[in-house]
């Protein structure tokens, strides 16, 4: 590819520029040429290529291949070309006399020229070296008169140009817009004999101006293109053999350094509009600077604008050197500083063409100034649209004549088309025709403007017209003072698009665009001092650019050897050191430069040469990034996909949306999209293309294009591009067979892999937006992207409503805001893969892994500040070994952070327990040695490879052989010389407890921890703090709280300090100093009591009066107040060495562990031998080593004593039996007595196993299973007495025949009535309800244990029942006749003053009368509650003058529930409420009789210390 679109001074904004284009038409100027130089010529006629599809898209280029004529007649196109270049050729040799002899058509320039640049495959056929024809001999066509038009400035002035021409090797022409110096230089060129030395090469930023321009001179000439003058740009050459004028974009010259350094074929060189200082041209006049001084032959002319000649002049001085200045050793460095302010003596001459054909009037009309307008016009809201709109009415007051308006960017040029056609169609006289003008638009729309039109027009542009472009008929202009200029950002990397005001510069190339044609009028939308306040110039695109694709191309083509070189080229205006190290940094990140830089020359900074990587890409005419994508391509077998999307990412998209059917665009171009990846989108859009050219012809394909919104000529333009870059991929080894076709969802992953690695300074995560309260999410979905950029999918992205979470953009575009341009979702792990060379990671938290077996540390790896990946685990010897090493030791073999079966690490941790035992027991800290010596102990024995443990492992399988006790411990070592005077026995690791069948030996286990509880809440460590008692569940229920106050030995002394120190202040005055007295206290008590059979606490109190002469009553002390490590603590184990449940109070661990007891109760009552033995062991021995404490020898011994009690005792110690040997389990499901399972008929009333030493006991009892009775063993015998009789009473009631139905028919007519309001919901229901209550009251408290006595009362019941139910129904009908009574009492009670008092009654209510009420309440309580609602209808009838006085007792009786209540929550789960508690609520209903309705009378006499006294009375009684 031989050029690409040139940037412009200002970007136009109608599209965003992709991906660096303006260094891409350098890279693809370049390498066109290399490509051409390395194809072979000279095929035999008529020869066939191997590669059909190249063939013909050369064809249809207009590139010529030998035999076209014969064996392409059938291709309209290619054939008309051909001819035509024939004709031309032919007319060129007549008039100019030259030899017309036959010639290849092939090479239409010849020399070292090459084939066209878009018909490259073409001309790939060819034989050998020696079979190409020798270079022609060049013969110009030079015409015989040449005239000048006499209007344009320029002509009068020829005579000075043309001798300075003639004088001067560097001749500078600075000449204002429209002054005829682009179309008349070269006519002089001509006159001057230049033309018969060589080509005159005359340069042109952009394509349209090369074609145009080469039109306007041959034209004047009176000649066709392809005679005398021809141009060569992209895709296309019509320079004829005898051309002597050759116009061409900037970036074909560039191509031809390549294989003509000194540039010979040129006689003359013209660098038109080097006032634009685009990259290439500031590439081509440093160049020239370096090589003028051996090609002293060659011309050179620099066109301008006025726009700083000077510059040039300066440049190409031989005493100037860029960058440097003036260079003379003999200059002082105020005369060097006076000399670079002038222009040197040797600079070349600088020839001003001044004068305009008509005069151009400048008008300044700011905004915010309106005294030009007249009072009807002004409006309230003047915005810039409106500044426009005034300015057309101002200059439609003029003479007639067309408008151009500049604008910045397409969006404004719509909103301003919008309204100006709104303007025109609401006055007549306004009869404009709007036309925009940018380069998004279709090229028929482009047109538009440069054809005649029957009407006035206003031509809306953005800076595209601003240089070079001529709009023709331009009478008036409109500049709005804005552009957006494009811009890289050092800082975030990015090429940017902000709109800025434009330079003095470029505002007078605007206004030069009119008074063409007549005298001009240009207004400017802004002040004059505005103007004058803004910079002389436009910044050059050097210092806006990224110039990783400059410094690419020339290391590639050896015009610089390395980056370092860069700045020692001659460029007109050297870029910032910055600028160059951004380019390599780039070039770095995409793999082309070497990573580590060579030994840097003397007197140079780091050089860097080209890798493999970069030296393919250097073959690619496209930017960087893109050739990388391709080489990366063609590693994944995606080349062609990825030629293709490279073609496509370098041109405008061919999809055209017109404005004003946009949505009809749209809708057609939805079939393209892919919500996953635009890239995709590129690649359906290119099958379809292929499918739709092979069926269909070459017409009926532009007419298809044109009616789905394609651009056929940017469709031509992507294929001729995708077949260049083919063909430049062989020189990279990169091949791309098959035609045109891909196969993209073979590839899929590969595809979006290889644009990765070109763009990985492009992907972003998907920021967290927050969220408002209703859980929606709020704020601009934005992503966070490379050094900290933050950008939005573009709006016309198929991504743009999917938002996923990372996403890869082709471009990074700031406008209004950063946006992502062709952009696809990626998998994250993708960018690991790619960019791994790019990630930085880092480590953090390196910490002992246990199950890894290693030292690990988490991993965070970042790509250019964005986090690709945080918190990996990786293996820190990998990253730092030595400190691998040290964490292996310290964590796995000091703090024993290691599960491992080594029998030195098992030593070592029983030596170290044992040494941290006794410090717990001891409650000190300075016994065992520091870690610091464990360390240094392994350190110096284990090798310093060994980082883990498997490397360990594999070590010590050798080491151990030599000696197996080289890494234990010498137990004498561990502990401190300093503190080895201490003495352990009055610290026990057991504890012996009397109980009523023996002796109990309980593991005692030691915490020491006297810190943590200080700050506030207390830990579990402080909890623990202290000594604990290992209790078995199996026992827990028969020990008593009060030996345990007593502490062990060792602490017996302190904890009586506490007690002391708890005393009153009035009484602890007595017994100072508290340690003393406390020390003669523990003597007397020693002496004189036992832990076994006094309590503490009295004993204490008789030793101080005995001690002092002083009273103190046991109630004195404080318990709550003593330090919580000098109470005893228990911990609770199950069978399993699970602990239970662990406190320091005794009653309420039996309490809230009442149900795992009764379960462990059974379950060892009702075990084999075999599962007994083991229990035994784990319950005995199995505490003993908890925590940090613990006696294992004696543990040992314990276990090994009840295993042999549990299996050789005799037959009462082998199983839980009755008093007659026979043997009880639990069991359920039962509907008769169980008389069968015991001897004689009895339940045993309790059932005994030795377990350790120790008689377990349970009492087996009938329980209610409500469909059936079950056979439980409960702890205690109170809870068997009241489970059996409800389990006979449950029994009775399965085996009773049901008398229901007997009842039910002979209830008398008012108690039917009455039952019909039960709560029952049947009537049925209740009579089952008061059966039960029968026979509660026929069943006697005095439990049935025994077959005899259950049939006796069998026969019993079942005589009385139907009487006993009858006697029941009566009762209830008279109870449920007063709930009737009192329902209708509180409904007519409907003031609000006695709302809490009816409302106390209706609970009250509620509590007596509920479904299952006449069971629960039972037989013998039945007969109270008919009082009961009747003293609350009493109640109610006292409410009114009595209310302040009810009030007070109903808080009286409501704090007595409450209580009640607290007390029935406060017993364990499953615990039966006993008699006695149950009690307490009747006697607060008798209370509620004695204060709401006295005059009823209670049963017994009650009162509010009565029912304190017997709930706590009640509550005791279950504690003991």
């Amino acid at each position: 590819m031989s050029e690409q679109k040139s940037t412009k001074k200002h970007a136009d904004t109608s599209k965003a520029p992709r991906t660096a284009p303006t260094m891409a038409s350098m890279a693809a100027a370049i390498h066109a040429a290399k490509v051409r130089s390395s194809e072979k010529t000279g095929a035999k006629t008529g020869e066939k290529t191997a590669d059909k599809t190249a063939e013909n898209n050369a064809v249809n280029n207009g590139a010529p291949k030998k035999g076209a004529q014969k064996n392409n007649a059938d291709r309209k196109n290619s054939s008309r070309v051909a001819s035509e270049r024939n004709s031309n050729a032919s007319r060129s040799n007549r008039r100019g006399g030259g030899n017309n002899r036959a010639r290849k058509q092939g090479n239409q320039q010849g020399g070292t020229q090459g084939n066209q640049q878009g018909g490259t495959q073409g001309n790939q056929q060819g034989g050998n070296q020696q079979n190409r024809p020798a270079p022609r001999r060049y013969e110009p066509l030079i015409p015989e008169v040449i005239t000048y038009p006499e209007e344009l400035p320029v002509s009068e002035r020829r005579e000075d140009i043309m001798n300075a021409i003639r004088d001067n090797q560097v001749v500078i022409i600075a000449g204002e817009t429209g002054s005829g110096k682009t179309t008349q230089i070269p006519k002089m060129c001509l006159d001057l004999g230049l033309g018969e030395k060589g080509l005159i090469g005359h340069t042109q930023p952009r394509r349209l101006a090369a074609r145009s321009v080469a039109e306007r001179i041959a034209e004047e000439l009176g000649q066709k293109i392809g005679e005398t003058v021809g141009y060569q740009v992209r895709f296309t050459s019509e320079v004829g053999e005898h051309s002597a004028i050759k116009l061409m974009t900037d970036g074909i010259l560039l191509a031809e350094i390549q294989n003509d350094k000194l540039l010979r074929r040129y006689s003359t060189l013209i660098i038109d509009e080097a006032h634009e200082r685009s990259l290439n041209i500031d590439f081509i006049l440093g160049y020239l600077k370096r090589i003028l001084p051996q090609r002293p032959d060659l011309k050179v002319i620099i066109t301008s604008a006025t726009i700083d000649p000077e510059r040039f002049a300066r440049h190409f001085s031989p005493s100037y050197v860029p960058g440097k200045g003036i260079v003379d050793e003999n200059l002082s460095a105020e005369e060097r500083e006076i000399a670079e302010a002038i222009l040197p003596d040797d600079a070349p001459p600088i020839i001003e063409v001044s004068g305009r054909t008509y005069p151009v009037e400048i008008r300044y009309r700011p905004l915010d100034e309106e005294d030009y307008l007249s009072d009807d016009e002004i409006e309230d809201d003047h915005d810039p649209t409106d500044g426009i709109l005034d300015a057309i009415k101002e200059l439609s007051k003029e003479a007639p004549g067309d408008i151009l308006i500049f604008f910045s960017g397409e969006r404004e040029i719509r909103d301003a088309k919008d309204a100006i056609e709104a303007m025109v169609a609401k006055s007549p006289r306004l009869n404009y025709e709007v036309l925009p003008l940018y380069a998004r638009l279709s090229l028929a729309e482009q047109h538009r403007v440069f054809s005649p039109g029957s009407r006035p027009r206003i031509v809306l542009a953005t800076n595209v017209a601003e240089t070079s472009l001529t709009v023709p008929g331009i009478k008036y202009v409109i500049d709005t003072g804005t552009a957006r200029i494009s811009r890289y950002s050092a800082r975030t990397k990015v090429q940017r698009l902000p709109i800025e005001r434009i330079s003095q510069a470029s505002a007078n190339q605007r206004s030069g665009r009119c008074g063409r044609v007549s005298d001009g009028i240009a207004i400017r939308l802004y002040s004059e001092e505005d103007f004058n306040s803004r910079p002389e110039f436009t910044d050059p695109e050097i210092l806006r650019t990224n110039l990783a694709a400059v410094i690419l191309q020339m290391i590639a083509i050896g015009v610089v050897r390395e980056p370092g070189d860069i700045s020692r080229f001659p460029f007109v205006q050297p870029p910032a050191s910055r600028a160059i190290n951004d380019g390599v940094n780039l070039l770095r990140e995409l793999g082309a430069l070497t990573e580590r830089p060579r030994a840097p020359r003397k007197g140079r900074g780091n050089s860097a040469t080209l890798t493999a990587i970069g030296r393919a890409m250097a073959a690619f005419p496209v930017d960087p990034r893109l050739a990388r994508m391709i080489i990366e391509g063609g590693r994944r077998n995606c080349a062609k996909e990825m030629m293709v999307l490279a073609a496509a990412l370098t041109i405008q998209d061919p999809r055209e949306r017109p404005a004003d059917v946009r949505a009809e665009a749209d809708a057609m171009h939805a079939r393209f999209v892919d919500d996953t990846s635009d890239f995709s989108s590129f690649l359906l859009l290119w099958d379809y293309i292929n499918e739709q050219q092979a069926a269909l012809s070459s017409s009926q394909l532009r007419k298809m294009c044109h009616r789905e919104y394609i651009n056929y000529l940017r469709i031509r333009e992507w294929q001729d591009l995708f077949a260049q870059l083919r063909e430049m991929g062989r020189t990279a080894n990169i091949h791309a067979s098959g035609g045109r076709d891909i196969n993209a969802s073979a590839h899929e992953i590969d595809i979006h892999k290889s644009l990765l690695s070109g763009l990985l300074s492009h992907v972003g995560v998907k920021e967290e937006r927050e969220k408002d309260s209703k859980g929606r999410n709020r704020g601009p979905r934005e992503y966070l992207g490379a050094r900290g950029t933050k950008f939005a999918i573009f709006p016309g992205s198929g991504l743009f409503k999917k938002s996923p979470d990372w996403v890869l953009s082709a471009e990074l575009v700031e406008t209004s805001r950063l946006w992502a341009r062709t952009n696809a979702s990626i998998d994250p792990q993708w960018i690991e893969e790619i960019g791994k060379h790019l990630i930085s990671v880092q480590y953090s938290e390196p910490h002992w892994s246990l199950s890894s077996g290693a030292a690990v540390a988490y991993a965070k790896g970042t790509l250019f500040g964005l986090t690709i990946y945080a918190d990996r685990p990786v293996q820190y010897a990998r990253v730092d070994a030595a400190a691998a090493r040290e964490l292996f030791i310290q964590s796995a073999l000091v703090e024993g952070q290691w599960h491992t079966q080594h029998k030195f690490y098992l030593r070592n941790q029983r030596a170290l327990a044992e040494v941290e035992e006794l410090e717990a027991r001891l409650r000190r800290r300075d016994l065992r040695v520091d870690d610091s010596v464990l360390f240094a102990f392994y350190d110096a024995r284990i090798p310093a490879h060994v980082t883990d443990v498997r490397a360990f492992d594999k070590w010590w399988k050798q080491a151990r052989l030599e000696d197996d006790n080289f890494l234990d411990f010498n137990p004498e070592k561990l502990i401190n010389e300093e503190a080895a005077d201490y003495d352990d026995s009055q610290f026990p690791r057991q504890w012996v407890q009397r109980t009523d069948s023996g002796e109990l030996t309980l593991d005692l286990r030691y915490e020491y921890a006297p810190t943590a509880g200080i700050g506030g809440a207390r830990t579990d460590a402080a909890k623990r703090d202290g000594v604990a008692v290992q209790v078995p569940i199996l026992f827990l229920n028969q020990l008593s709280p009060e030996p345990f106050r007593w502490q062990i030995p060792g602490l017996r002394h302190e904890l009586v300090t506490a007690l002391i120190k708890s005393l009153p202040k009035a009484i602890r005055r007595n017994f100072v100093p508290a340690p003393d007295v406390a020390r003669a206290a523990c003597a007397a008590l020693e002496e004189d009591y036992s832990p076994a059979t006094d309590e503490l606490i009295p004993s204490l109190a008789l030793v101080l009066r005995r001690l002092r002469g002083v009273v103190v009553e046991p109630e004195a002390f404080n318990w709550d107040a003593v330090p919580e490590h000098l109470k005893m603590g228990f911990q609770v184990r199950n069978a399993r060495n699970k602990i239970l449940g662990e406190g320091k109070d005794l009653r309420a661990l039996q309490q809230q562990l009442h149900k795992e007891i009764r379960s462990a109760l059974a379950d060892s009552l009702g075990a084999s031998d075999d599962t007994m033995a083991k229990m035994v062991a784990l319950a005995q021995g199995g505490t003993g080593n908890s925590g940090n404490s613990g006696n294992s020898g004696s543990s040992a011994a314990s276990t090994k004593n009840g295993v042999k009690n549990a299996q050789g005792g005799t037959a009462q110690a082998a199983q839980p039996t009755d008093a007659h040997g026979s043997q009880v389990r639990e069991i359920s499901g039962l509907t008769e007595f169980p008389a069968d399972l015991f001897p004689n008929g009895e339940i045993p009333r309790k059932v005994q196993r030795i377990i350790a030493t120790q008689a377990v006991n349970g009492y087996p009892a009938l329980v209610d299973e409500e469909t059936s009775v079950g056979l439980r063993i409960f702890p205690t015998e109170a809870e068997q007495l009241h489970a059996q009789r409800r389990g006979i009473i449950r029994l009775l009631q399965l085996q009773v025949p049901s008398p229901v139905r007997y009842v039910s028919e002979h209830l008398s007519h008012k108690e039917k009535i009455v039952f019909t309001q039960n709560p029952h919901g049947s009537i049925d229901e209740l009579i089952r309800d008061c059966t039960v209550a029968a026979l509660d009251h026929l069943v006697p408290h005095t439990p049935i244990f025994t077959y005899a006595e259950y049939s006796e009362l069998y026969e019993h019941v079942r005589a009385e029942l139907i009487e006993t139910v009858f006697d029941v129904t009566k009762l209830v009908a008279e109870i449920l006749s007063e709930a009737t009574a009192l329902k209708k009492a509180i409904k007519k009670a409907t003031s609000l003053t006695t709302m809490h008092a009816v409302s106390d009654v209706k609970a009250q209510m509620e509590n007596l009368v509920y479904p299952g009420f006449v069971a629960k309440t039972g037989y013998d309580q039945l007969v109270h509650i008919p009082r009961y609602l009747k003293a609350a209808q009493v109640r109610l009838t006292k409410l009114g003058p009595n209310l302040h006085r009810d009030n007070q007792l109903m808080l009286t009786v409501q704090d007595l529930e409450d209580s009640y209540d607290n007390a029935v929550k406060s017993l364990p789960a499953g615990t039966i409420v006993p008699d006695a508690l149950r009690r307490v609520n009747w006697m607060i209903e008798e209370l509620r009789v004695s204060f709401f309705a006295q005059e009823l009378g209670t049963a017994y006499t009650v009162s509010e210390k009565r029912i304190a006294k017997a709930q706590r009375e009640a509550l005791d009684a279950i504690k003991r």
